[in-house]
């Protein structure tokens, strides 16, 4: 597959604006139906139940509501050997007292007699603790994105690195926002897997925007005679192949995860495994029409400002 010809930042001015709309809708979704917290930075109370056979989501809901008297949500989860499980999630800054523990406990086994119910744990997590889990996980995003400027500021020295890397990181924000809008649109809250997604992703996205500057770096080593814009085009059409290869392999995998995870109810990994595979998807496009994109922008911006400065410099 050649694309060495093929002229990619000649569309940049679409593939932007794309990229800017997206990222203004899912800023709107997010302020219009707000985001969605889970309990492991919410805070609230887990009530943790296994069963055998089957068990009616709503039944469960209708039961546990009833006797704490505030409204909760469900998650059935799948287990192993016929013996799955369901959590009751209330999100509120107190927890359940030991007694409307044990009076749930009996209302949820008398409602499903024959299901074998049995209490797995009851696990509170406060609120104050959440948000500085919350808070420790962003500031690990933030350094991960700050390392990563730092080494491709210094591994790409020769196509000016420090505005390489922060292009880079600029497509790393991009890929970022969208995979906060898968959650924030399908509504799944906010947890861990949330924060492995984003590690994941900038870790993935990193790996391709890095491939195109190592071959922009040697390009530009070897044909020294390249305008800017051919050199980049050439560099992002040489390294295609690799990159649709990888990405198609790798989202494939991430797939056929999503797939199992829908068939077998289990929402924890469906939950990691689908923002996962929509921002792999945004990660290559960020990397061929976001970053390398606003790197030829922002050095053609330095090359006219060049000569006004050597202008005013020589009249003085």
């Amino acid at each position: 597959m050649k694309f060495t010809n093929f002229d990619f930042l000649g569309i940049k001015k679409y593939t932007l604006g794309v990229s800017a709309v997206l990222m203004g809708l899912i800023i709107v979704c997010a302020l219009v139906f707000g985001v969605l917290l889970d309990v492991q930075f919410s805070g609230g109370t887990i009530v943790t139940y296994t069963y055998t056979g089957t068990v009616s989501e709503d039944t469960v809901q209708e039961t546990a509501e009833s006797v704490i008297g505030k409204d909760v949500s469900v998650n059935m989860k799948k287990g192993v050997s016929n013996l799955d499980s369901f959590e009751i999630v209330l999100n509120e800054k107190e927890g359940i007292s030991a007694d409307t523990q044990s009076k749930l406990t009996d209302e949820i086994t008398k409602a499903f007699a024959d299901n074998d119910v049995q209490l797995l744990s009851n696990s509170t997590v406060d609120p104050i603790i959440g948000m500085e889990f919350f808070a420790k996980s962003l500031v690990a995003i933030a350094l991960a994105a700050v390392l990563i400027v730092i080494y491709v500021a210094f591994r790409f020295k020769r196509i000016s690195g420090w505005s390489a890397g922060v292009m880079a990181l600029v497509a790393l924000l991009h890929d970022a926002i969208v995979a906060f809008g898968v959650f924030v649109i399908f509504r799944i809250p906010l947890d861990f897997n949330f924060v492995a997604v984003i590690l994941t992703i900038l870790g993935y996205s990193i790996n391709d925007t890095i491939i195109i500057y190592d071959r922009m770096r040697e390009n530009q080593r070897l044909y020294s005679d390249l305008s800017r814009t051919v050199l980049v085009n050439r560099s992002i059409g040489e390294t295609l192949s690799r990159t649709i290869n990888t990405t198609l392999t790798t989202i494939a995998a991430v797939a056929v995860i999503c797939v199992v995870a829908v068939v077998c109810h289990v929402e924890s990994i469906l939950s990691f495994s689908f923002p996962l595979l929509i921002g792999m998807i945004s990660g290559t496009y960020s990397t061929i029409f976001v970053a390398c994109p606003l790197w030829t922008i922002w050095q053609d911006h330095k090359a006219k400002r060049q000569p006004k400065r050597k202008a005013v410099t020589s009249t003085r």
